[in-house]
């Protein structure tokens, strides 16, 4: 069958697939880490944020994770049935739940230290690359939400 699409339309040229097929390939590297913790990879996302700062609200999560309530609501139950956090209205404002750690949480950061290295050696690159990739496609993130 001849090849009849034009250059800019072959999903090689894509930068979107490129995207995608590295977050997937990140996602299966992250998962050979993180089922042993018993976390999925947005979970963990979840516990690098409140590692950070714990007791953040739901909103506070979702904003850097550029996911709504609707989304992290049932990721944070699940987090909750799983034992590693907990989920309080806030003392001052009834309409806010704060998510804490719990110890269980918090004894899974030690546990999580080896996990950056280890995506660095399996990515390829060097750490100077790495720094670079990321900041370039936090950019292209940031800018196409701006449009």
């Amino acid at each position: 069958m001849p090849d009849t699409s034009p250059p800019e339309l072959k999903l090689e040229t894509q930068l979107c697939f490129s995207v995608y097929s590295a977050a997937h390939a990140f996602a299966q590297a992250y998962k050979q880490h993180l089922e042993p913790m018993g976390l999925t990879y947005p979970q963990y996302l979840v516990m690098l944020l409140l590692w950070d700062q714990d007791g953040r609200s739901v909103n506070a999560l979702g904003q850097p994770l550029h996911l709504d309530s609707g989304t992290l609501t049932p990721l944070l139950k699940r987090m909750e049935k799983a034992g590693f956090v907990t989920r309080q209205r806030d003392a001052h404002d009834e309409r806010i739940t704060r998510i804490y750690l719990t110890p269980h949480g918090k004894s899974l950061q030690d546990k999580a230290r080896a996990i950056p290295e280890a995506l660095l050696c399996a990515s390829g690159l060097n750490l100077d690359s790495l720094f670079d990739l990321r900041d370039q496609l936090t950019e292209v993130g940031r800018s196409l939400r701006e449009k």
